[in-house]
């Protein structure tokens, strides 16, 4: 009875052993040709599990690539072609500063002192001024007071030398703009020095804005600027619109605007499995990153642990992911990998061999059979 005690711990093990090298440690990706999707598809699928249910596989090849790589420039030119335009007339509004000068009556003068704004909210406001209120209205003397809010200063040197008339003759009037103060834009971001823009008789185009407020960081995404504008959103691909001939300089800013510049660690992907250092790939400075380029940033596929054959792209979206698969194992498909443009917290898999699988297991199961074995011979 003691003697067959080794032999049988050394048997239940092997038994142990095999059986789990179903269970192998490490993400897996169990596709199955003849799978069935919920949605009656046939193809190759992920298999479902208790958590999700079954996935179909695309396969990816170059016509698939260029195909969604056309589509995505198509929505994006659409969007940026909507936000070219002639720039808006500056017309005055609530908190501007106006310089009025009335010719040969240097009487008014005086009313600057009452008039100018005290406590200016900004140092760069001059000494002195008519300050717009915050009902759009201009007081001045003689004149009354006029509502002056989305007028021009040409249109106020007007209404205000025909109110002026009741007591001059043929007064001489002269409106400037002193500060600007009533439209804003917004800066946000990777930029330099991210805060409010003032908008003036000059019109503030994309690179304007960019510029005035400091550039952009190292870490912009050039090709993913949002801009907010009456609740929508746009994305600006600036890399792209100068390929296509677009110069953002005659894209205008418009008052309440917010351009947000996004960074290229918000749109990175992820990239796991048998790589040589899995983690996460940030795009490119134009915003590009594709299937090669990921691969690149974590030092390529593991030659001695991948299944080349058996590369997934996993992408979120509406309730159930995505998944693209690549056979990886003719140096042709890195053209496809070349091709296939990621999109922000995609997941990148590289699937393990079978081998390495196996061998994981059997590192794992060693203790277990060393453990048996000398349990055995003690019996003996």
């Amino acid at each position: 009875m003691k003697d067959s005690f080794p032999r049988t711990a050394a048997a239940i093990a092997l038994a142990a052993m095999l059986s789990a090298c179903q269970f192998a440690p490490g993400f897996r990706m169990p596709v199955s040709a003849d799978a069935t999707a919920s949605d009656g598809d046939a193809g190759p699928h992920i298999e479902a599990t208790a958590a999700t249910p079954a996935i179909p596989v695309t396969e990816l090849d170059l016509a698939l690539a260029r195909r969604y790589a056309d589509q995505r420039k198509a929505n994006r030119d659409g969007q940026a072609k909507r936000l070219f335009g002639a720039p808006a007339v500056y017309t005055v509004g609530a908190g501007d500063v106006l310089q009025i000068v009335v010719w040969d009556h240097p009487e008014f003068a005086a009313a600057l002192g009452a008039g100018q704004s005290q406590g200016s909210a900004k140092t760069s406001d001059p000494a002195a001024g008519f300050v717009v209120d915050q009902k759009g209205n201009l007081r001045f003397p003689y004149a009354g007071t006029l509502a002056v809010a989305g007028l021009r200063t040409d249109e106020i040197q007007q209404k205000l030398a025909a109110a002026l008339s009741t007591y001059l003759v043929k007064p001489q009037v002269t409106v400037r703009m002193a500060s600007y103060r009533a439209r804003q834009v917004y800066v946000d971001g990777q930029v330099r020095d991210p805060g409010t823009i003032s908008l003036t008789d000059v019109p503030l185009s994309f690179y304007d804005a960019i510029a005035r407020a400091g550039g952009f960081n190292d870490n912009a995404d050039q090709s993913d600027v949002v801009l907010v504008r009456d609740g929508d959103s746009y994305r600006i691909d600036v890399p792209q619109l100068l390929a296509q001939g677009l110069n953002p300089s005659k894209l205008y800013l418009k008052e309440g605007d917010l351009l947000r510049v996004t960074s290229r660690d918000d749109n990175g992907v992820y990239v796991m499995g048998e790589v040589s250092k899995p983690g996460s790939a940030a795009p490119r400075r134009d915003g590009r990153l594709t299937l090669a380029d990921a691969l690149s940033q974590v030092g390529s596929i593991n030659s001695n642990t991948a299944d080349t054959a058996q590369m997934f792209v996993i992408r979120p979206g509406g309730d159930a992911p995505r998944v693209y698969h690549l056979d990886s194992r003719s140096p042709v498909s890195m053209l496809v990998a070349n091709e296939f443009e990621l999109q922000p917290k995609d997941v990148v898999y590289v699937d393990g061999s079978g081998l390495v699988r196996f061998n994981r297991v059997i590192s794992l199961l060693m203790p277990l059979i060393s453990t048996g074995l000398t349990a055995g011979v003690i019996a003996k």
